[in-house]
């Protein structure tokens, strides 16, 4: 898979195949235990990762009004990445704000996750790149 750039073939294969491997018992490595934690937590999306064919042919569009679970489990990755390296810096910081103040871990990372679509929505708007100030701003609003 490529790392910086998956295809979105490359992206839902790697979460089918590590919750197959998962479930079957197998060693994971480091980025796959973490994408296989988000995935434990998140139940509703259990039947289309046991189905690497349908979710590769499924199409989610904001028209009908569904999530897209391959794009909110890579964004808890991203997230969750961002905080381990504290990148943009004080995400850390927020991160465990926002947990104290929701008791929980997932509930922190939604709200982070409202954050980064909406600076990533606007980029995109733009034709920019992703400001990370904007994105501190809108996170240090919420803690």
């Amino acid at each position: 898979m490529a790392i910086f750039n998956p295809t979105r073939e490359e992206v839902r294969r790697f979460f089918c195949d590590t919750w197959k491997k998962k479930m079957d018992g197998h060693i994971l490595d480091p980025m796959e235990t973490l994408a296989s934690d988000w995935m434990v937590d998140h139940p509703e999306y259990h039947g289309l990762l046991t189905d690497p064919e349908g979710a590769l042919a499924e199409d989610y569009t904001p028209e009908r009004g569904e999530t897209n679970p391959f794009l909110h489990l890579s964004m808890h990755l991203s997230i969750s990445e961002q905080i381990s390296i504290n990148q943009p810096p004080g995400i850390q910081e927020v991160a465990e704000k926002l947990m104290k103040k929701t008791g929980s871990k997932h509930e922190a990372q939604h709200l982070i996750m409202e954050c980064l679509g909406q600076v990533m929505w606007e980029a995109q708007r733009e034709g920019q790149p992703l400001n990370p100030e904007n994105y501190l701003e809108a996170l240090k609003r919420l803690a």
